[in-house]
């Protein structure tokens, strides 16, 4: 399946995408993709609904980020042997975990902000997981049977706030809209195989990322099991599973976001996102005018 949440921001419905490509109301079904509607129980039934049923909403719906009550937002860090090889970092012997704020969360379409004074803003495309049950110590033999599916994530990143401003990478990664996700939650069912996926990202229309999930150096299930060793993963939490070549940051010179610049990104099967880049201030200009603002 490939599930949603629509609608206005804070106020996001569940909702799917039939087999034509539509987008369908699930409102009438359940209150909002997120808790026990990730569990498998719950993901089995809505298989069991005819989408044919459903209401039908407009393409220019807004889609919010693809699932609903996140507590825990991580990421990994350098999980790409091509990744680390261009930033000069060695291959870590363990996964480099850090945290993004769950209110960075915004829809895959939505404008990216600057954060005031930003010099640094960065792209990474990244596969994301989002746990549908709780797990707590999995083996990695286990561990996919507690993911409710997986999704695109730009983790946006400031690179001076993360390495000059002193203390731990989480301080350049959580501004607001620092997270877009989605288009869509799509079930491991339509996945065949999570090594095999292309992951790519453009920035006006120029190809700056391309690669795949088969140089991860730790895949999904290893970081779902290793992160349930340090932490109780709750349904609804996103895992953002590390960036291949190409961020800003790694070119030389480095070349980074800026107001007006667009970023588009995709990952096989999961869909694309498609952000536009508005300066913090041109942005509070637009909500103190009161003029659409996604």
């Amino acid at each position: 399946m490939k599930l949603v949440r629509h609608g206005e921001i804070g106020d996001e419905k569940p909702g799917l995408i039939d087999g034509e490509g539509e987008l369908r109301d699930l409102s009438g079904v359940l209150r909002d993709l997120c808790g026990p509607a990730l569990a498998p129980a719950a993901l089995d039934r809505l298989r069991l609904i005819d989408p044919e049923t459903l209401p039908m909403l407009p393409p220019e719906t807004r889609l919010g980020p693809c699932v609903g009550g996140t507590r825990n937002f991580i990421a990994v860090g350098l999980n790409y042997a091509d990744h680390a090889e261009e930033t000069g970092a060695p291959i870590p012997s363990e996964p480099i975990i850090f945290n993004k704020a769950p209110s960075c969360l915004s829809g895959p379409n939505d404008p990216v902000i600057l954060p005031k004074g930003s010099a640094k803003t960065d792209w990474e495309v990244e596969l994301a997981v989002v746990i549908g049950t709780r797990a707590s110590y999995v083996h990695a033999n286990e561990a996919l049977n507690y993911v409710a599916g997986i999704c695109v994530c730009n983790d946006l990143s400031e690179r001076e706030y993360q390495f000059d401003r002193g203390g731990t990478w989480t301080k350049g990664k959580g501004c607001p809209t620092f997270g877009p996700l989605g288009p869509w939650l799509v079930t491991l069912d339509e996945v065949p195989d999570l090594k095999r996926l292309n992951l790519w990202l453009d920035v006006n229309g120029e190809r700056m990322q391309s690669g795949s999930t088969g140089t991860m150096i730790f895949d999904v299930p290893q970081i779902v099991a290793y992160l349930s060793h340090f932490m109780m993963l709750e349904p609804g939490d996103v895992i953002t599973t590390g960036t291949p070549p190409g961020v800003g940051l790694g070119r030389k010179p480095p070349r980074y976001l800026q107001s007006g610049d667009v970023v588009t990104l995709g990952i096989d099967g999961l869909g694309e996102q498609r952000q536009e880049v508005v300066a913090f201030d041109d942005w509070t200009a637009k909500v103190a005018a009161g003029e659409p603002t996604n």
